[in-house]
């Protein structure tokens, strides 16, 4: 059903999975529909020569357009059960990049992918219960003012249960984005998956994430001193962590997917900074348009970094620095491309990057005068300046080692590949993926400003507000001071911490201790080692000390009962399969099938006689195999795997039989009991 609103297109499918999907198309959600499906467009026309190598690269495909759906149907959902619904599939199947190429680290990395997608969709789902059992909706227009009445008006006990319904959400959809602390997925899961895939896992799926966070903090929110100080904490952390890791990793791949967890924290400062700012007026038009701009800035940077990345890897099958110093040189199209993603995200004046950056620092400064200056407050003013540094620092590390250090042994050899190291049609695609960003950057009234505009309606944005002037001293001084630090960590960090001088040139040196991994240090002892210990022990204590005889019977009896009707139901399955269900062999290829099948490969394989008859290729008359036999078999595959269809039916229906009859007899003794 297809319904026009005062909001935009809606599109309701009644009955869908229960409660029923519901779209919707507007600005903020067309937007992110056609980033989509730009960066689908351009990944697969990048993935025809990056997968060519690959044996299973029909599994990598159906799995790349199933995340595109799924995707799709997280940025158009027009209420919470639609989002769950859809960002749980855009999980699972996403799951098949990280583990694509089967490699013990590849499966390592989507373990933790998927462990930490699960557990965040659970806790998800625990807050979309609390929150349809207070307001009996979820959909997103009616939370909105609900939410806000209990703010302003609700009891204490209202307004605990939706601070813990918000928190059960925040914790799911800061899962996907890769907020600290729950990013330890991004960095191990980017460089096992493809290339293509890992320029749409840090791009778009981490925007799903978001699209989750800008709801609950700016719609069910709205104005919350509290909350906005939540996100705004998550947001400096997650912006400082990331650039910190990026600075210190060794390895290309890493590097950016440390970049996207520290450029996911300025989108949550910008964030913050709407849900800080007075909503009346025009006083957060600049956080919303900031946070918004640098979620679409911080797309399609990825998409040209991580395809950059992934023609480095698919020439050289490495992303160790040491090991691909140099490639880079005498490439211009490669430079070129990746100069225009490393100027955007480094924040860089006549870049998209420096727009976003720029409103969001402005939205900070805003919010520092409100509340009449704070220390805590500059401080994070200086943590947001001096991220943006560290963020100039490590693209210029990558720039540095692809484009000016020369390998000590291969550099000959990567020279040689200037002219093949890519077929034209991908290097089209990456010449078209990178040129967006100096154009919106170098027109940011006449597009970002629009694109803004356009966006900003579903972080509940009201009134627009004044068009910045983007090259002013004062917008410039930010941007100028974040570089300037950036230079300084560079030349009086890197190069003389983080590099070694050899006979054979520059190498890069892995200081980050091996022992401080977040995933080994803390969420693997607690999930497998803490939680098992404290619980058996609580276990334990409750049966010795507290639990009675009879309960401990009770229970052992349970016990008993239930492994008992496990085995019963165990021991139908084998007997129906020994009996009536039994397994169906294999058939027999070799025997013809019915007249149909022979009396169309007769005259298939007459038409080919006449034609190797006429034509003068008799020779190779019998050579063909008979069109009879290829039929027949097919016929009888055919039969077959409609027999094994209509067996599994049968069974299937056999077993609800049984558990239905069960059911129905245990009602009848409840009732008659």
């Amino acid at each position: 059903m297809m319904l026009l609103t005062r909001t935009g297109y809606d599109w309701i499918l009644p009955g869908v999975c229960g409660l029923g999907l519901h779209f919707r198309l507007d600005g903020f959600r067309l937007i992110y529909a056609g980033i989509a499906v730009f960066m689908w467009v351009i990944s697969g026309i990048f993935s025809r020569e990056y997968m060519a190598h690959y044996q299973k690269r029909g599994r990598y495909y159906r799995f790349f357009w199933a995340t595109f759906a799924a995707t799709a149907g997280v940025f158009l959902s027009a209420d919470l059960y639609t989002t769950f619904i859809f960002f749980e599939i855009m999980s699972f199947t996403s799951y098949v990049w990280v583990a694509f190429d089967e490699k013990r680290e590849s499966l390592k990395a989507a373990e933790t992918y998927l462990a930490v997608a699960v557990i965040g969709g659970l806790v998800m789902l625990m807050g979309l219960f609390l929150l349809y059992d207070q307001f009996g909706t979820l959909e997103m227009d009616a939370l909105g003012p609900m939410a806000g009445d209990v703010l302003s008006r609700g009891a204490q006990a209202q307004r605990a249960r939706l601070y813990a319904a918000g928190g059960l959400l925040l914790f799911g959809f800061g899962a996907k984005a890769g907020c600290f602390p729950l990013h330890i997925w991004l960095p191990k899961a980017h460089p096992a998956a493809p290339a293509p895939a890992s320029a749409l896992l840090s791009g778009i799926l981490t925007k799903a994430g978001v699209f989750g966070i800008i709801f609950v903090s700016c719609i069910l929110f709205t104005g919350d001193r509290t909350w906005g100080l939540l996100i705004a904490g998550l947001g400096f952390a997650t912006m400082f962590i990331g650039a910190l890791l990026a600075l210190f990793s060794t390895n290309l791949k890493r590097t950016l997917a440390c970049s996207s967890v520290s450029q996911i924290g300025f989108i949550l400062t910008g964030i913050s900074m709407a849900v800080l700012l007075p909503q009346t007026g025009e006083h957060n038009s600049l956080a919303v348009r900031g946070a918004f701009l640098h979620m679409l800035s911080h797309s399609l940077i990825k998409l040209v970094l991580f395809l950059c990345a992934g023609v480095v890897y698919m020439n050289l099958h490495e992303l160790e620095f040491n090991e691909i110093r140099g490639f880079g040189r005498k490439k211009p199209a490669l430079l070129f491309c990746f100069l225009m993603g490393a100027l955007g995200i480094g924040g860089v004046p006549f870049w998209n990057g420096y727009i976003s950056k720029t409103l969001i620092h402005e939205g900070i400064v805003e919010y520092i005068a409100a509340i009449g200056g704070s220390f805590l407050w500059r401080c994070g003013e200086w943590l947001f300046l001096l991220s943006g540094g560290m963020t100039v620092a490590y693209m210029l590390k990558l720039f540095v080692l692809l484009f000016i250090d020369r390998h000590p042994a291969r550099q000959p050899e990567f020279d040689s590949m200037s002219a093949s190291y890519m077929r034209p049609a991908t290097r089209f695609v990456l010449l078209l993926a990178a040129l967006p960003l100096p154009i919106l950057g170098m027109l940011p009234h006449q597009a970002m400003d629009r694109l803004a505009a356009l966006g900003s309606g579903f972080f509940g944005l009201k009134e627009y507000g004044r068009a910045v002037s983007y090259l002013s001293f004062e917008n410039l001084k930010g941007g100028f001071i974040s570089i300037s630090i950036g230079l300084l960590l560079y030349f009086g960090i890197v190069r003389v911490f983080m590099t070694k001088q050899e006979e054979t040139g520059t190498s890069y040196v892995n200081l980050w201790p091996s022992w401080l991994d977040l995933e080994q240090l803390l969420y693997r002892p607690v999930l497998e080692i803490a939680f098992p210990a404290i619980f058996g022990a609580v276990s334990g204590v409750l049966d010795k000390y507290i639990v009675s005889v009879s309960v401990t019977i009770f229970l052992s009896v349970s016990s008993v009962a239930c492994r008992a009707m496990d085995h019963l139901a165990d021991g139908v399955i084998v007997l129906a399969r020994r009996t009536t269900h039994s397994q169906l062999p294999e058939p027999d290829t070799h025997r013809e099938g019915n007249w149909l099948a022979r009396f169309f490969g007769s005259l298939a394989d007459g038409t080919v006689f006449l034609w190797d008859k006429l034509t003068g290729r008799m020779e190779l008359y019998g050579k063909r195999r008979s069109a009879v036999s290829r039929l027949s078999n097919k016929e009888i595959r055919i039969k077959y795997i409609g027999r094994l269809v209509e067996e599994s039916f049968s069974f299937g229906l056999m077993l609800f039989c049984i558990g239905l009859c069960a059911t129905l007899g245990y009602l009848l003794w409840v009732l008659l009991a």
